[in-house]
């Protein structure tokens, strides 16, 4: 069951919004638990400031890398409904033994309490990619990969509506994870630090609960997604042949502008969304010979993915050492009885907040602003998109480096906390273009039988992103060491920390990937992905 829009207005079907409405749930019980977690593991586990930020960036990194594992499994041997209930029910499951933990917590060892957090990111990553493609999938527009007499395709729906609602859903789809996570930052961080941990978790817990029985019951909404079988099926014995193959080539190619290539996967690289040749093609794809198009596919997507790792670890920062430097400074409103602590993990509500009120001014406000400077009509591309988050990353990153100097020059005087916002807020309006710009360019350059595959290909970037984090982390500690200050930059110590120099650095790399990104953007065809 599906709701019909009519071709000359973008509208998002209800089984399309109920499945948005449930992202957000999910991240409102994923930032409940993870917004907060550096102060649980310094304040109550015990643990150093570095060691606890490695810990919650290699759960993250872990928690956006599985979902390229499962993706692959759920294009090539389950469905995506089908991965959905079994990793939902292992998220809840996992949920619930972490709140179980935090009331035991005397009787536990430390080492234990990671074994609910990794069984939430196995959990997490089946559910999270299969959800976003299982979402499109219920957009009624048809697909260039469905078959024409698709029942459940609107009817004249033009490339260019196709692409509105595509682009419609994706954006909605990051305000509505947006929203859950601004409730689960400003809400849970206050309840876990002024009624206890064991009740902060148990929130989440229930909330995620009752998303996983309300998805079950709307099943009878949902369009279910027919998966190919065959040659059309991305199986991953096929795929990982076909990368073999091209590794051994030790090259990969990308098209050039200029060049008019004899190679049609070039060509298609170059003219349209990276997806591979019909099944129905003279040279169709064949068990016992495969071809290496479809690893084309992916390989053609590794230069992009590949420098939008420092962006990743850019990402990472609120909920690490951002927070870190917000217990460093005067977090307190008003006097005496009548004052009141916020949480310092509660400002990275700012960057929900800041996302929630630009997203629905991107369409509205600043497309057309665009089109008026520029004379034209399309907006901007996808991968325009990224580069302008990328460049508002390193303006975030410079601005927090010169709040973190400016704290270290005036101790004993303590910094309202409030002088974290406008790197907070930089941040939320990068996401909006660079995170947004990410989930459209990965769906759409992959066949519609890959597209939960694309999805774990631009989650993976923030897992992978989030094991370079901690090896920066790691590397840094160990250069910027001296007698007295085993651990550098990130000394225990306020008084010794040079986060500051950590954020310079930050943004010098973001600096040089920007540059790089927009050399590799020459490669690829930004209108094949519109990004307005």
């Amino acid at each position: 069951m599906s709701e019909k829009t009519t071709p000359t207005k973008a509208t998002l079907s209800r089984p399309c919004v109920l499945i948005i409405a449930m992202a957000g749930v999910e991240r409102f019980a994923n930032k409940g638990v993870g917004s907060n977690l550096v102060t649980y593991l310094t304040g109550v586990v015990g643990m150093s400031t570095a060691a606890a930020a490695k810990s919650v960036i290699a759960w993250n990194g872990v928690s956006f890398m599985l979902p390229l594992v499962s993706a692959i499994l759920a294009d090539s041997y389950w469905d995506r409904y089908c991965t959905i209930a079994a990793s939902s029910l292992l998220y809840v499951f996992g949920m619930v033994a972490l709140t179980t933990w935090a009331l035991l917590r005397t009787r536990m060892p430390r080492s234990t309490l990671f074994f609910p957090l990794y069984l939430i990111s196995i959990g997490q990553g089946g559910y999270q990619p299969s959800l976003q493609a299982f979402g499109a999938d219920q957009l009624s527009i048809g697909d260039d990969d469905d078959d024409d007499d698709d029942e459940d395709t609107e009817p004249g729906a033009a490339p260019e509506e196709k692409a509105k609602v595509k682009s419609m859903f994706f954006q909605w789809w990051y305000f509505g994870m947006c929203s859950g996570s601004l409730l689960g930052n400003s809400t849970m961080s206050y309840v876990q630090d002024n009624f206890g941990w064991g009740l902060g978790f148990a929130i989440p817990s229930a909330v995620m609960a009752l998303s996983v029985v309300a998805f079950f019951c709307c099943t009878p909404l949902y369009k279910q997604q027919t998966q190919p079988k065959g040659a059309g099926r991305p199986s991953p014995n096929r795929i990982f042949m076909a990368l073999r193959s091209i590794l051994a080539s030790r090259k990969i190619s990308l098209p050039s502008r200029e060049d008019n290539g004899d190679a049609t996967s070039e060509l298609e690289l170059q003219e349209k969304p990276l997806k591979a040749e019909p099944a129905d093609t003279k040279e169709s794809l064949d068990e016992a010979a495969p071809t290496p198009s479809v690893a084309k596919v992916i390989l053609g997507l590794l230069p992009i993915w590949a420098i939008l790792l420092v962006f990743a670890v850019i990402f990472q920062q609120p909920t690490t050492f951002f927070t870190k430097q917000g217990m460093l400074m005067d977090h307190t409103i008003g006097v005496g009885s009548g004052s009141f602590v916020i949480p310092p993990a509660m400002l990275q509500s700012s960057i929900t907040v800041s996302i929630i009120l630009l997203v629905p001014m991107y369409d509205r406000m600043i497309i057309p602003l665009i089109n008026a400077v520029t004379g034209g009509s399309d907006g901007i591309t996808v991968l325009q998109r990224i580069g302008v988050g990328m460049v508002l990353s390193v303006v975030a990153m410079v601005t927090a480096a010169l709040v973190e100097s400016w704290r270290l020059r005036v101790p004993p005087v303590r910094l309202s906390i409030f002088w974290l916002l406008p790197q907070y807020v930089l941040l939320g309006i990068s996401d909006v273009f660079t995170v947004v710009g990410m989930q459209e360019f990965f769906y759409t350059q992959v066949p519609a039988s890959m597209r939960t595959t694309g999805i774990g290909l631009y989650l993976s970037v923030f897992g992978v992103g989030g094991f370079l984090g901690a090896f920066l982390i790691t590397a840094l500690e160990m250069a910027t060491a001296r007698p007295g200050n085993a651990r550098g930059w990130f000394s225990d110590d306020p008084r010794e920390a040079r986060l500051d120099n950590f954020y310079w650095f930050l943004a010098l790399l973001c600096f040089i990937s920007f540059v790089v990104f927009t050399h590799l953007c020459k490669y690829y065809n930004g209108k094949s992905a519109p990004g307005r």
